[in-house]
């Protein structure tokens, strides 16, 4: 049947309306793709053709309160593989695991993945200048050098455990590398490039160089000099008594700064993988955890100082024990002190006498004081792994466990928790937050970024009893159980432990950890040091072994800080075996021949140059040296010849008789 024209035009209209109806889609498919979608889509294919060659940013420096570089970076070569563009893979694996001294084998399945860029290990990573230069020189095609940093220490293992170290990828494993790796770490750069489908660069391409942006610059609160002093009293322990392990941290008791912190075994955070795991990943002054003995009883004394349960004079009568609760808890002296004060309760660091504080403060009010001096929780220190401690829960503490808590047994602490409480206990009362932060400077001009501020956590005991605190532990060092931690010229103020380990939950007999907590000077604390010694061979008190030890430290310390020594000290109490301290007298300008007289039997003599008038002396006249010194004098006269070598002349005196040694030692007593 044949179709009207009509039919006809309709046919056609209609196509044209669905013709008209697709092309509208079309060009509106078109204009979406190509409009909307443009950017994206040529993003797309830039990605597809672009690859990024890394270039590291410099992560940034460490450095010590003074400005001395503790960690830094030195640059070292990287060799990286672009497999789409590698020409002969296996020449390539032969001639390259030639140069690095490697496997062909592993090479060549390194240089044939479908990957981008991959490094060359092992032998690729971080290697020598001349190394690099050598493997530019063979221009093989798609085997790049690139720049790499890797992380110096200049000190070898001063600071290890504040510093920890980085890993293979520059990332920070331990320390305030770990603890500050995003500010350090900075941003990467890269070099990118355009190729086609095959790898191949793109012809008319070019190379985009994006800037890394290179870490902050930390510095910390750290003296490498204290730091110094510091370990290398570590080192000595170690050697003269063999203990498991030995703590020190130095501490800015006005504002939570650590000066100097360390622990012995240590390592080399350039070369950890050489010591044992436990070496570098417990930073024991901030983990390791143990009941803390005497050192404990400042906190209770402070306490007790603040509520006005006693007073430091008034009397006490000690008769070596007291039972608490069916308990009978001894002191350290089986006969007992006798009748003493408080204030030589402290000196003789009797544990009834503060049984009785404890007493008289009550549970509540003394694990109330116990946390806020901040035990029981972490101090929040800027590194990582620090632990809680142990307290009693109040509902387990009876008579008992107060007694044996004021004394400082059936608690455990931490170092840190340690040196910040008592820092609190004698710098007018003030917690402060312990850091090893202290500023961040931008690497290009040195500019400040931000400044670690003190943080006042809380006001936990009066200026007052602050003040009692410090005048206490001071006459500990002069007449008590800190004896040993005296240093002449300066006021030093301490306390000692001793206490049993705690071994598969029993008290051990043989095995202590003895301590000592000292600072100075007495009546404006600068700096406070804390020791621990964990089961020395030989001797073990606290008294013996950690207050000579922190006695060194803070010698050291306070003359490289610049504390001037003075005279208005409390006059060290001697006692049988102690050597007395004597004034030099001056000898210049005297002859040889009368000055025996003064030197009587306080000195020795060493003599250098040749004549027989002193025109020099050291020690100087006046110095306050022990018993026994040595005495070097030297000598000229007119036409002075060259220096001689000391020879020792010993007093020209008479022999002690032996009423004389009885008379020296009921004077010394």
């Amino acid at each position: 049947m044949k179709a009207s024209n009509v039919t006809v035009r309709r046919r056609l209209f209609a196509a044209l309306i669905i013709g008209t109806i697709l092309f509208l889609a079309l060009v509106v498919r078109l204009a979406y793709v190509q409009i909307w979608m443009g950017p994206k889509l040529t993003q797309e294919a830039e990605e597809n053709w672009r690859r990024d060659i890394k270039v590291t940013a410099k992560r940034g420096e460490v450095l010590d309160r003074n400005g001395v570089q503790l960690a830094y970076n030195i640059s070292t070569p990287t060799v990286m593989a672009i497999p789409v563009q590698i020409k002969d893979p296996s020449m390539t694996a032969a001639r390259l695991a030639e140069a690095l001294g490697t496997d062909q084998e592993t090479i060549y399945k390194q240089i044939i993945v479908r990957q981008s860029q991959v490094y060359i290990k092992p032998g690729g990573r971080k290697i020598t200048q001349e190394k690099a230069q050598e493997i530019r020189n063979l221009q093989l095609p798609g085997i790049v050098v690139a720049e790499d940093n890797k992380r110096y220490y200049p000190f070898g293992g001063l600071a290890a455990h504040i510093l920890g170290f980085t890993g293979g990828y520059n990332q920070g494993l331990t320390g305030v590398e770990l603890r500050y790796d995003k500010l350090l770490q900075g941003i990467n750069g890269s070099i990118q490039h355009m190729v086609d489908a095959a790898g191949k660069p793109m012809p008319g391409s070019s190379e985009l160089y994006r800037q890394p942006q290179d870490g902050l610059n930390l510095q910390l609160t750290i003296d490498s000099n204290i730091q110094a002093i510091l370990e290398r009293e570590l080192d000595q322990t170690m050697v003269k008594y063999q203990p498991k392990h030995v703590i020190a941290i130095a501490m800015d008791p006005n504002n939570g700064e650590i000066l100097a912190m360390g622990s012995r075994p240590g390592f080399e955070p350039g070369n950890y993988g050489a010591y044992p795991v436990e070496n570098y990943n417990r930073n024991l002054p901030i983990w390791m955890t143990y009941e803390p003995g005497s050192t404990f009883k400042i906190i209770t004394l402070a306490s007790a100082l603040e509520e006005k349960k006693i007073k430091l004079t008034d009397p006490f009568y000690d008769k070596g024990s007291i039972e608490v609760a069916g308990a009978r808890l001894r002191c350290w002296k089986r006969q007992g002190h006798g009748s003493e004060t408080f204030l030589q309760v402290v000196e003789n660091s009797c544990n009834p006498g503060f049984v009785v504080m404890g007493d008289r403060l009550g549970k509540e009010k003394l694990f109330s004081y116990i946390s806020n001096f901040g035990f029981g929780k972490k101090t929040g220190i800027d590194l990582g792994g620090e632990e809680n401690g142990i307290m009693f829960k109040p509902s387990r503490v009876g008579p008992v466990e107060l007694a044996t808590t004021s004394f400082g047994q059936g608690v455990s602490v931490t170092p840190i928790q340690q040196v910040t409480a008592i820092s609190a206990a004698i710098n007018g009362g003030k917690l402060y937050q312990p850091h090893v932060a202290r500023a961040w400077y931008k690497p290009e001009n040195g500019e400040l970024v931000q400044k670690v501020e003190p943080n006042l956590v809380r006001q936990v005991i009066s200026e007052e009893t602050s003040k009692q605190v410090r005048e206490t532990l001071e006459s500990v060092v002069a007449n008590g159980t800190g004896r040993n931690a005296f240093i002449d010229g300066y006021r030093v103020g301490g306390k000692t432990g001793t206490a049993q380990k705690v071994i598969n939950g029993r008290y051990s007999s043989d095995e202590h950890i003895v301590s000592f907590i000292g600072f100075a000077p007495a009546d404006d604390p600068k700096v406070v040091i804390y020791a621990a010694v964990d089961d020395p061979q030989g001797i073990q008190f606290g008294g013996v072994i950690a207050a000579p030890l922190v006695k060194n430290m803070l010698a050291d310390t306070l003359r490289y800080m610049k504390v001037p020594p003075r005279q208005d000290q409390i006059n060290r109490k001697y006692v049988y075996g102690d050597t007395p301290v004597v004034v030099v007298p001056d000898l210049v300008g005297r002859t040889i021949t009368d000055i025996y007289e003064d030197l009587n039997m306080n000195f020795q003599l060493a003599q250098s140059g040749a004549g027989k008038t002193v025109i020099n002396q050291v020690p100087k006249a006046g110095s306050r040296v022990e018993q026994g010194s040595t005495i070097r004098i030297y000598l000229s006269d007119t036409g002075t010849q060259g220096e001689q070598a000391p020879t020792i002349v010993q007093p020209a005196v008479r022999e002690p008789s032996f009423w004389d040694r009885v008379r020296d030692i009921f004077n010394r007593s």
